[in-house]
């Protein structure tokens, strides 16, 4: 009853997206099992800190990471902070739990002369609409930082070629404007006419399938993968990496964070600043590679 109540809260009032519901209620249903193991029963009332915690540790012993953890974590405190609100129960029992510490991982990213060798290289891509549609959509990841849920929802209402800008659909509804380059727009005006006369079914989504319907993620994520795997140093082959490759790239070309920040559809600037991590350490490689000083000390 409780849980149900949550989830409808999540889709109704917070608009969440249909994936973090799921999330949401996979987390809160192994809590439950969990509490239900340990006390018999599941009554947030009777909940404490100590259970939390209980339930923690046998997620880490189980093999979790704690960035894992820490996400579970943070469905439970916010599934007991609604129990609190609507009166079901006193006091939120996670709120003042801390989550196991997290290692500070740098994003991966792909270079722009790795980006334009995997643009270039035609021979990868198919000569039909697909092949068109995946070099495109490749590209426009990486010249836009989209995420992936928004590139798939993008319709082409949401372009504006007398300005060339999208309008773009991010977390929570929220909307933003990403502008793009002449070149960008012939490239998207020449997409749209081969989509067009190559595919029967109609639909108002900008990237679709052969047979008229829109892309869906795992498609998505198969197609950046295929041909991110040509760079052999590259850990993890996502199109996230091509949005931390485009807030990279664009630092690293003196782009004002607060506008970087914008672009990617941030809420807070401290999102955005682990891209400043990524580029000082090209600062120090560049320094290190350049500067006879920086050898001299080295050799000592």
């Amino acid at each position: 009853m409780w849980k149900q109540k949550f989830i409808d809260y999540l889709r109704y009032e917070k608009n969440y997206s249909s994936q973090t519901e799921i999330s949401y209620c996979t987390d809160i249903t192994q809590f439950e099992d969990f509490i239900c193991s340990e006390c018999g029963s599941f009554d947030p009332a009777a909940v404490d800190s100590d259970l939390i915690r209980i339930w923690m540790s046998h997620l880490m012993e189980q093999g979790l990471k704690a960035r894992s953890v820490n996400r579970k974590l943070s469905a439970v405190r916010s599934y007991f902070r609604y129990l609190k609100r609507k009166g079901f129960i006193r006091r939120n029992p996670a709120e003042e739990i801390n989550g196991p510490k997290t290692p500070k991982r740098l994003p991966g990213f792909v270079k722009d002369r790795e980006m334009t060798e995997i643009i270039d290289q035609a021979a990868s891509y198919p000569d039909d609409f697909c092949g068109h549609r995946d070099r495109f959509m490749i590209e426009l990841f990486y010249l836009t930082g989209m995420r992936r849920a928004e590139l798939i929802a993008l319709r082409d209402a949401d372009i504006d070629f007398g300005a060339c800008t999208l309008r773009v659909t991010g977390k929570r509804n929220k909307q933003r404007i990403i502008p793009f380059s002449h070149s960008t727009k012939e490239k998207l005006t020449a997409y749209i006419k081969k989509r067009n006369a190559e595919v029967e079914n109609k639909s108002p989504f900008l990237f679709v399938k052969e047979d008229g319907n829109p892309l869906y993620p795992k498609l998505v994520y198969n197609i950046v993968h295929t041909h991110l795997s040509s760079i052999p140093t590259l850990s993890h082959k996502s199109p996230h990496v091509l949005r931390h490759s485009f807030a990279t790239e664009m630092l690293n070309n003196g782009a004002d964070i607060n506008a970087v920040k914008e672009l990617l559809g941030h809420t807070s600037l401290a999102s955005t600043q682990i891209y400043t991590h990524v580029t000082l350490e090209e600062l120090k490689k560049t320094y290190d590679h350049a500067h006879p000083r920086a050898h001299k000390m080295k050799e000592e």
